[in-house]
């Protein structure tokens, strides 16, 4: 959601600071989002396709009982980890969380099973290629991505990695204690709206900001018969959601929505939204003063219990860095960091997973595409039913539309 400033309010934050948020909010393409989401994960599950020929792998297309490490009703179901909340036991670790696998129940959905183990729509959806977003199917076992590769930057207030589409904060910890890692999924700029990279400040905090709508928006939403007023006050049509964290960088603020299930897409117009209970949380956690550092990074590297981790998202449409150019750095830095230099087949590894980019850390010297399960966690299911979701039969209707035009194209 790119902001823009415009005349001045006064309004009263809990931090004493009088300042006015004009945030720039438009209606979200979810039908343009869809078709490109649709054809990645055509050519994605070509490759994984493909692997599996040459390697002698088994695809994820087959029953996963059968595939991945001891059956499935055979492991003893778990509580799931603690959501968003990881423990650094060394400044060396560069790996956090395990990943974990659910079973859907009927009425689940990716994105209902996104929000409760605190994930974005986007990260499950290509972590799980050949399962239905809209109707996984009970008893479906689903991978949840619950492991990170952290960022290779300083370790200080927040860091938005927008590459793979969530956040970091690390908190300021009394001298003694280990330090922490809070994660959540975001929302950030599409094409043309472009978060921008750079290291930056909170100035302000706001509770309830109102939202003076931009005169595009308006003129666009009356084209669309659906005409906006001037000013949104706060409440549920307010697209900035109940609390923001206003940064140095004029115009951009990290917020909530009202428009929840856009969490972890690139459906806004440059600034970075979250869950509306993540940012309730971080709001109260972060200063003003505090450091904010917004990185592209698709491709992380780290280690776990002497294996080499791999993490690979699919780059920005508009990455101006080729795949190859970043790789070559990662391999250079994870060399100066770790001592280790990657040998001639390791790096050929790392090129391989990167086309397959599910956003899950693998084993380098060990992967296909059983090992990730094999050493997952069965947890048990959390969802909560959400009445105010469109209903599968809205779903599935545009998401046909939209498969038919992609034939028709």
């Amino acid at each position: 959601m790119r902001c823009q400033k415009a005349a001045t309010r006064t309004v009263n934050n809990p931090d004493g600071a009088n300042y006015t948020h004009f945030c720039e909010n438009s209606v979200v393409d979810y039908r343009a989002r869809a078709l490109t989401y649709y054809r990645f994960m055509l050519h994605r599950t070509a490759t994984l396709s493909l692997l599996a020929v040459l390697g002698g792998c088994s695809t994820m297309g087959g029953p996963w009982e059968d595939q991945y490490g001891a059956p499935l009703r055979e492991r003893t179901v778990e509580e799931p980890m603690l959501v968003n909340h990881y423990v650094i036991d060394s400044p060396e670790q560069t790996v956090v969380g395990i990943p974990q696998v659910v079973l859907a129940r009927h009425a689940d959905t990716l994105s209902d099973l996104a929000r409760a183990y605190g994930l974005g729509y986007d990260e499950l959806a290509v972590a799980n290629p050949g399962v239905d977003p809209w109707l996984p199917g009970d008893q479906t076992p689903v991978l949840l991505p619950t492991q990170f590769v952290l960022p290779d930057v300083p370790r200080e207030g927040m860091v938005l990695n927008i590459a793979s589409r969530r956040l970091f904060y690390f908190p300021q910890m009394p001298e003694g204690q280990a330090q922490v890692v809070k994660t959540y999924p975001i929302g950030i700029g599409r094409v043309g709206w472009e978060t921008p990279l750079g290291v930056t400040t909170v100035v302000a905090k706001a509770v309830n900001p109102h939202w003076y709508v931009p005169a595009s928006v308006r003129r666009e939403h009356r084209e669309m018969g659906n005409p906006l007023p001037s000013v949104i006050p706060p409440g549920p049509d307010n697209p900035l959601g109940s609390r923001v964290l206003k940064l140095e960088m004029p115009g951009y603020l990290i917020h909530g929505t009202n428009q929840p299930y856009g969490v972890g897409m690139r459906v806004s117009h440059g600034c970075v939204r979250l869950y509306p209970e993540n940012i309730e949380y971080l709001y109260e956690l972060v200063n003003i003063g505090e450091p904010v550092r917004i990185i592209n990074e698709p491709f992380l590297i780290g280690e776990l219990n002497g294996e080499i981790l791999f993490e690979a998202h699919q780059p920005l449409e508009d990455d101006a860095i080729s795949i190859d150019e970043r790789l070559e750095q990662l391999f250079a830095r994870f060399g100066e960091v770790s001592g280790i230099n990657l040998s001639a087949a390791e790096q050929d590894q790392i090129r391989t997973i990167t086309s397959i980019a599910s956003g899950v850390p693998v084993r380098v010297r060990s992967y296909d595409t059983a090992e990730v399960f094999a050493r997952a966690r069965l947890v048990r299911n959390i969802v909560e039913t959400d009445p105010n979701s469109p209903t599968l039969s809205e779903v599935r209707e545009m998401m046909a539309e939209v498969m038919l035009e992609d034939d028709q194209s």
